[in-house]
Order: C-alpha cells, then sequence, then structure tokens
C-alpha cells in the first residue's frame, strides 16, 4: 500500500512540475494580439509570421472578428491592435481610438467566372445594387436574374463598397455573408451572382470585371485609377501605450522593413518606395 501511495505521489509531482515549467515558458513568451477585419487575414497573418521567424519568443495573433468587432476589441482592451478595413468614425475618434494606415486594397467586383460581362461602369455597379438594374443582360450580360452578395452589417468591406458606389441603405442584397471568404465562395457556385471581395483574397476560381474600364491591380490602386478601394487600418488607443512586443511588431509593419511582406499578401504599402 505504502508502495502505492509513493508511486501516486511521485506521479503528482512530476505533473505540478511540468506544469509549473509551462507556465514559466508561457511567461517568457511576449505576446502580440490582433483582431478585426477578415479582409486583413492575408497581409496580417503574413507579417505576423515574419515577424515570429525573425524574433524568437514572440507569440502573434489574430482573431478575424470583422472591422467593428476589431475596433471594439481594442477599445475595450482584448486586443494589442485593432484591424479595419475602413476609416474611424468621428464618434469611435472621440472614444480614443487612432487610425494608422498600414496598406491600401482594391475592393474587386466580382462574378462567376462563366459570366462573359468584363466590365462595369460604378453608376452600373450603383444601379445593380439599388436594384435598378435586375438583368444581366441589361449590361452586356445574359438573359439571367442578377442575384446580389455583400457582407453583413458592421463590416469594413460593405462600408468601403456601399460609400463608394453611394449604395448605403439602399442595397438589396439577396444574401449578407459574414466573411469575405463566404462572399468568393458563394460567388464562385453561382452563375447569376455578383459580389465584393478584398483583392488580395480573389482566387482563380472567381472573376473580377474592370470598373471604368480600369481592372483592379497593384498598379492601378497605387495611382487611384482604379476608384473602388479602401484603406487597411491600424487601430490602436491614444491614451493607453502599446506593450513593448506591440510597439516593436507595430513599428516593424509600419516601417520599410514591411514592404515586400506586404506586397507579397496582395496589396499596396502605404509607405515607401
Amino acid at each position: 500500500m505504502k508502495k502505492i501511495i509513493g508511486l501516486f505521489m511521485a506521479f503528482v509531482f512530476v505533473i505540478v512540475g511540468l506544469t509549473a515549467c509551462d507556465s514559466n515558458d508561457d511567461k517568457n513568451v511576449g505576446k502580440v494580439a490582433t483582431d478585426g477585419s477578415t479582409s486583413m487575414e492575408k497581409v496580417i497573418g503574413t507579417l505576423g509570421e515574419t515577424y515570429m521567424k525573425e524574433n524568437d519568443g514572440i507569440k502573434f495573433t489574430f482573431n478575424p472578428t470583422g472591422s467593428s468587432a476589431g475596433i471594439k476589441a481594442v477599445l475595450e482592451g482584448r486586443c494589442d491592435i485593432g484591424l479595419a478595413s475602413r476609416y474611424l468614425k468621428d464618434e469611435e475618434k472621440s472614444q480614443g481610438l487612432k487610425e494608422t494606415v498600414l496598406a491600401y486594397d482594391g475592393i474587386a467586383i466580382v462574378i462567376n467566372k462563366d459570366n462573359p460581362v468584363k466590365n462595369l461602369t460604378l453608376e452600373q455597379i450603383s444601379k445593380i445594387y439599388k436594384g435598378e438594374i435586375k438583368n444581366w443582360k441589361e449590361v452586356g450580360g445574359e438573359d439571367l436574374e442578377i442575384v446580389l452578395i455583400g457582407r453583413e452589417a458592421g463590416s469594413g468591406t460593405r462600408d468601403g463598397f456601399e460609400s463608394i458606389t453611394k449604395t448605403v441603405n439602399k442595397n438589396k442584397y439577396r444574401q449578407e455573408l459574414t466573411s469575405t471568404g463566404d462572399v468568393i465562395t458563394t460567388v464562385s457556385k453561382n452563375n447569376n451572382a455578383i459580389g465584393y471581395a478584398s483583392l488580395s483574397s480573389v482566387k482563380s476560381d472567381i472573376k473580377t470585371v474592370s470598373v471604368n474600364g480600369v481592372k483592379p491591380s497593384e498598379e492601378t490602386i497605387k495611382d487611384s485609377r482604379y476608384v473602388v478601394q479602401r484603406p487597411f487600418m491600424l487601430i490602436t488607443k491614444t491614451d493607453k501605450a502599446l506593450t513593448k512586443e506591440a510597439k516593436e511588431f507595430f513599428d516593424y509593419i509600419t516601417s520599410e522593413k514591411a514592404i515586400d511582406a506586404i506586397k507579397s499578401a496582395g496589396v499596396v504599402p502605404a509607405y515607401g518606395k
């Protein structure tokens, strides 16, 4: 019996020791937490991965909740840096939040790859989403009903798209989806559908149309010829300094050292050459 008790106590001490080691290791890891725009997942993920490779002992996390949720998260102190694919509103700035432009992203107008339409004017896009143009044959396509796909309320992509196309509170969505990936998947499976998504997230199974005769690309976004574009923002608090680890990460991703990583994610850096 004593031998069994002794073995049990030894087991307990081993478990406690391992737990203590894990706890100490965790304390030695510097953490940087980000939260927000799903459209920024690729660029912030690329930056986080690159930064961790160059900086041992740093744990980077990203929570893809949407722009408004990310802004709220940093306001409430639940993350270090919020991510938004829109500018801050006046009431958000008044709560002590600050925005820093990381990059610019084109909002691609996406249709099914079997749809023959190649170009739409900004006016046509506006009329389509307001329900004034309802059939693809009205814009050079086949005799098919147009199915409108968009993002949920609070999405930075939706906010940017509706502001540019002047369709705020006028849209006639068939579906409102909660992520960029969902929009792309839905449009890729429906010949009648049209949607909008971050250019950096567009894949080969979907088609982008020109807007006013201009295709979305790094060059046309940088020189502003492609008009449907929006900023990718870093959101911080004005009355609370970032932690040492978060500040070093922030400084890195807003420096010329991060330009190649940002470009590799398909967006245009807001600074540097």
